[in-house]
């Protein structure tokens, strides 16, 4: 149950971001005019993109997942509090409170790693076997 439950969490966390990641290429200039219009340079939006892009697949795999994870984690609450702090309108306060609870699901994966089902794990095995044999020579 452990391994399914973490590989679905991160395919869960993960996904979103890398859907957002493939949509701002889709719609490159319309988002960089928006973040523009909140005060946010236009030209990051390609960091924003690999971000989103590349810590999702991280993620989602399982590879480097503590470290995506804090990054995901960091740009979730950054971008809330920039882009959907407007408590006046009910749709960017459920933005707020998601990007916060996608910030506290990713803070777990940062704490207590991928799973056994992951790239991160699969290295640390092999790590370990080599290390074995090393010491058995």
């Amino acid at each position: 149950m452990e391994k399914a439950a973490t590989l679905t969490g991160r395919i869960l966390l993960g996904h979103i971001f890398l859907l957002a990641g493939i949509s701002k290429i889709g719609g490159y200039e319309a988002t960089a005019g928006w973040m523009e219009a909140m005060g946010v340079p236009g030209g990051l939006l390609p960091l924003v993109i690999a971000l989103e892009i590349g810590g999702g697949l991280a993620l989602i795999l399982g590879f480097q997942a503590r470290l995506a994870a804090l990054g995901l984690a960091a740009f979730s609450i950054v971008s809330a509090v920039i882009f959907h702090a407007d408590f006046s309108d009910q749709m960017q306060s459920i933005l707020f409170m998601k990007n916060f609870a996608m910030a506290g699901g990713l803070l777990y994966v940062a704490a207590f790693g991928a799973g056994a089902w992951s790239v991160d794990a699969k290295i640390k095995r092999s790590r370990s076997d080599i290390s074995a044999r090393a010491t058995a020579v």
